[in-house]
């Protein structure tokens, strides 16, 4: 794809940590991404392949030893505040209620409390955390804190956002519902998601691509698109289609050869 169309890029991005008397870790290697607006992107490989490395660099909270990131065609390598960011802990603060909670993002971008209350308020209505505004993230289940996280996060009002195993702590029921609660809500707001986790079912659920990565150091393996309907459903997971991209993607990651598509970009 050309770079001009992509909402999202990584541009043959590296990264390498320190590491004891001199030695440099290396996490990803000429890693290259091209994500078009409003899609949504789920990264999956085993663990310590630099997803959340990734996740880092896009977010400007590392520099990537070379290579650079861009939103809209422009260089934001090391900026902070154009995307907004999940990690599976919902960090929601103790002493602000689920209302407070949910606004924290439009507070830092500016609003003004009584006017992000405002806004706010419809959403916590439609997206299931109506009657709970008062209430303290102590007396919340699993399920709606991260609701009402995920709003926050959203309300953060930045066009790109990223999603770091979100839904790893639930259990499978809780964990299926807030995944149709995702794509209600992402229907709804039409950002660009770009979604981490380690489930491969989940992964093929929700994207419209994965991005399969090798082991450490991360190298893209494979980009595999995902040309099922929307809407989908509980019943999209019993689908001959859906079961043979699954079971294309575990085949992916037992695949044990380091080659792989390091610079190869998703489209």
């Amino acid at each position: 794809m050309k770079s001009g169309s992509a909402k999202l890029e990584l541009r043959a991005v590296s990264h390498a940590f320190p590491g004891a008397e001199r030695e440099r870790i290396a996490a990803l290697d000429t890693v290259s991404i091209a994500i078009p607006e409003r899609r949504f992107v789920s990264i999956l490989g085993p663990s310590g392949c630099g997803k959340s490395t990734i996740f880092n660099i896009i977010a400007g909270l590392l520099v990537p030893s070379t290579g650079d990131v861009y939103l809209d065609g422009e260089k934001i390598s090391g900026m902070i505040g154009f995307t907004g960011y999940m990690l599976q802990k919902d960090l929601l603060l103790p002493w602000r209620n689920v209302l407070d909670n949910v606004i924290l993002g439009m507070e830092l971008r500016g609003v003004p409390r009584p006017a992000a209350r405002e806004r706010a308020r419809p959403h916590l209505q439609r997206y299931g955390l109506a009657g709970f505004e008062s209430r303290y993230p102590g007396a919340l289940s699993g399920g709606m804190r991260q609701r009402a996280a995920l709003l926050r996060t959203l309300l953060y009002d930045s066009d790109v956002v990223l999603l770091d195993e979100p839904f790893g702590a639930l259990d499978a029921q809780t964990r299926g519902q807030m995944q149709e609660w995702l794509l209600q809500l992402w229907a709804d707001f039409q950002k660009t998601v770009v979604f981490v986790t380690h489930d491969v079912e989940e992964a093929v659920y929700l994207s419209d691509q994965v991005i399969v990565m090798t082991p450490r150091p991360g190298r893209i393996r494979d980009v595999v698109e995902v040309p099922i309907a929307r809407p989908r459903g509980p019943v999209t997971l019993h689908q001959p289609d859906f079961i043979a991209l699954k079971q294309h993607c575990l085949e992916l990651l037992r695949h044990d050869d380091t080659r792989a598509r390091g610079g190869g970009a998703a489209a």
